[in-house]
């Protein structure tokens, strides 16, 4: 009797769980307009610094530049720099010294935070901390933090947070900064 009633419940337990999905907490997850760098939140990040530290740049990249960190960064991010860059603007803060991070002079060198600590696998957003330094007579090191986003399938740069104990540009970040 028992067996006869497991055996009648199992098609009904089986067509109930067909029923049952878990969603991801966001359905839709954006789309990218532009190319993407194969990688998690933080590999991308780090990829991203590598080639600024590669290429490093003063003031607003150029349309050249801009292209090259293109799959790095978000659209809202690109479109904010080409539109700096198109603009004639006399605000010496964006023409000179380094818009990615806290000091003028740029790094020399970057560690990106490891996102693998972070638990919500469905996040659209994730600041990291990123400790940059730059070597010379004095070396110096401090934390900036960069937001990444993702758009589609791909992670992105969406903002750099200025945390160095005295940033060379006002406004907090470099979005906030583009903006005035």
């Amino acid at each position: 009797m028992k067996y006869q009633a497991i055996a009648a419940l199992a098609p009904v337990a089986l067509l109930l769980s067909a029923c049952t999905t878990v969603e991801p907490a966001y359905k839709d997850i954006g789309t990218r307009m532009g190319p993407c760098v194969d990688g998690g939140p933080d590999s991308v990040a780090e990829q991203f610094y590598d080639l600024r530290l590669k290429e490093p740049t003063q003031g607003l990249p150029t349309a050249q530049q801009l292209a090259k960190y293109r799959p790095y960064l978000s659209d809202k991010l690109y479109n904010t720099l080409l539109k700096a860059n198109s603009e004639s603007r006399s605000d010496a803060d964006l023409s000179q010294g380094d818009l990615f991070s806290s000091l003028a002079a740029g790094p020399t060198s970057a560690s990106v935070a490891d996102s693998s600590t972070i638990p919500n696998t469905d996040a659209r957003n994730i600041p990291l901390r990123v400790t940059l330094s730059r070597d010379g007579s004095k070396p110096v090191e401090w934390q900036d933090e960069v937001l990444m986003v993702r758009e589609g399938t791909c992670w992105t740069v969406d903002d750099v947070r200025y945390n160095g104990p005295n940033p060379h540009l006002q406004g907090g970040s470099l979005s906030q900064r583009l903006l005035r």
